[in-house]
């Protein structure tokens, strides 16, 4: 197809960091932090410009094929026998991740600007590749290539953990590079099982073809749940989603302070990401069939996450453990089928990057001045730097949810759309709900423990937030009262995007009669 400049748009978004580690590679190191953010920011400026011709136009459903915008495909392997393109495009689900992955990457490398790095020319190598993975994820529309993406992306995590971060760090990043291999190699098999059944002597990974067979009938209900399970168990553990947690908290707060913003900004989210964009479409029956057990376990991982919470001395593993708790409530939420609950799940997912980023660069920052984990080593904190307790204030209310702030709408939405589901029950919306409160009690008094009473070692000579400092906080700061204030025109390219997802799911049918007739089709 003819390629116009919004599609060269997206596809530098995609590219451009590539194009950063070739000259990175070329050049000496001391050229590492000026290219990394030059390479790092192109994505943001051609992700405004796409975000801002999606959004002007009068219907953005209608701007792209098949309900994406900026749709671009180019043949990868095509013949008469297969059928696997490179094929991307952006909806008003995607265009907001791939926005909120743009502006974090910067904001690293400033963050690490002028700090002392061991291997530097690999820390931003690996910076940029993983910029890469995580916008060509959320842009990817054919399954071969998603998948590719999904595992380019364990790669340069897998180094930050390992090389950059903390004592245990070999171990937390062995253990996040077994579950996430795991849970992708699970991915792969439903993938090639998908990709040469949808037609005897035919191979194809394309997103839609495989949507249309997979609703033709041509896969059987048990053959479905098979590969739903595939799916959802890769997308689980990236989430992560309890039981399959046990990696997060350990590596949370082994990886330096740029890997822990990456894990909890930004990888968590292509978790829930591919739960929205394969398993709802995909396997909508199968989803609404385990939705109910799904969004137990995502109560469980609320409850449980902010139990955990509650008890933590160290500063990281509390906002990991609060990390895990608010991702079960966009679980809850995707899995509610209702219009309400699924676009508070994605309004959710970048109010969550947002204020998770913030909060582990201010941990960050606390550590570079203090170094130690522990609540206990920070005392009176306002008393000495009263514009970092500030910015930690504004970034704390967000996290619980305080209205006004990013926090409350997401969580609003989705309480208020579990609440009229008809595929789960309104008793986990109350469960969930319990767990704000427990969130206010363990994200208040661990402000309440650092800020205040009276200073104590080395917190006394704190130095209060630096201009880059400020100039790195500030935008997330800023979007925390826009999302919070005024979050009509992120919902309103969001809700396009989630009501074309529940048209694919059929949700507003009654998908218990539709899970039924596929069983007797079985049958039969």
């Amino acid at each position: 197809m003819n390629l116009d400049w919004q599609d060269l748009l997206l596809q530098i978004a995609v590219f451009a960091p590539l194009a950063g580690i070739v000259l990175l590679a070329l050049l000496g190191s001391r050229w590492a932090r000026p290219i990394s953010l030059i390479f790092s920011s192109i994505p943001l400026v051609a992700g405004l410009a796409l975000h801002w011709a999606y959004s002007s136009a009068a219907d953005p459903a209608a701007l792209g094929e098949r309900g994406f915008a900026f749709f671009y495909s180019l043949p990868w392997m095509v013949g008469a026998d297969s059928n696997i393109q490179f094929m991307i495009g952006v909806d008003g689900i995607s265009t907001y991740l791939i926005l909120l992955t743009a502006l974090l990457f910067p904001i690293l490398v400033i963050y690490n600007w002028g700090k002392e790095i061991r291997q530097e020319k690999l820390f931003f190598f690996m910076l940029l590749l993983l910029e890469t993975g995580l916008i060509g994820f959320f842009v990817s529309l054919d399954l071969l290539l998603f998948y590719v993406f999904f595992e380019l992306v364990l790669i340069p995590t897998a180094f930050f953990i390992g090389i950059w971060g903390g004592e245990k760090r070999e171990e937390a990043a062995i253990k996040f590079f077994i579950y996430t291999l795991a849970g992708s190699l699970l991915m792969l098999v439903a993938l090639i099982y998908l990709a040469v059944n949808v037609r005897d002597g035919y191979v194809t990974t394309d997103y839609f073809e495989i949507m249309a067979a997979l609703k033709s009938g041509v896969f059987t209900s048990t053959e479905q749940g098979w590969l739903f399970l595939g799916f959802f168990l890769a997308f689980a553990v990236k989430v992560p989603l309890v039981p399959l947690h046990t990696w997060q908290a350990l590596t949370y707060s082994q990886a330096s302070t740029t890997g822990s913003v990456i894990l909890a900004g930004l990888l968590s989210k292509m978790g829930a990401y591919g739960l929205i964009r394969i398993c709802l479409p995909l396997f909508p029956a199968i989803s609404a069939q385990y939705a109910p057990w799904i969004s137990g376990l995502a109560v469980l991982s609320i409850l449980y996450g902010a139990y955990l919470a509650v008890v933590q001395n160290d500063l990281k593993r509390l906002i990991a453990f609060s990390s895990l708790s608010h991702l079960g409530f966009i679980v809850l939420g995707i899995f509610a089928f209702t219009p309400e609950a699924l676009s508070g799940a994605v309004l959710q997912m970048v109010a969550h990057g947002i204020s998770t980023a913030a909060l582990f660069l201010l941990a960050g920052m606390m550590m570079d001045r203090v170094p130690s984990r522990e609540i206990s080593s920070y005392k009176g904190i306002a008393a000495v730097a009263p514009r970092f307790a500030l910015v930690f204030m504004i970034t704390v209310m967000a996290s619980v949810g305080l209205p006004g702030l990013s926090g409350f709408v997401g969580e609003f939405m989705i309480l208020l759309g579990s609440f009229s589901s008809e595929v789960v029950s309104g008793t986990f919306a109350v469960l969930a709900a319990l767990a704000v409160v427990i969130a206010a009690v363990y994200l208040l008094n661990m402000f309440r423990k650092t800020m205040f009473g009276t200073s104590a070692g080395e917190a006394t000579q704190m130095k209060d937030l630096s201009g880059k400092e400020w100039g790195l906080l500030l935008p997330l700061v800023v979007l925390m009262f826009v999302m919070g204030l005024w979050a009509t025109p992120f919902l309103r390219q969001i809700n396009i995007g989630s009501d074309r997802v529940l048209e694919q799911v059929d949700a507003r049918a009654d998908i218990r009669t539709q899970i039924s007739v596929e069983m007797v089709k079985e049958q039969r």
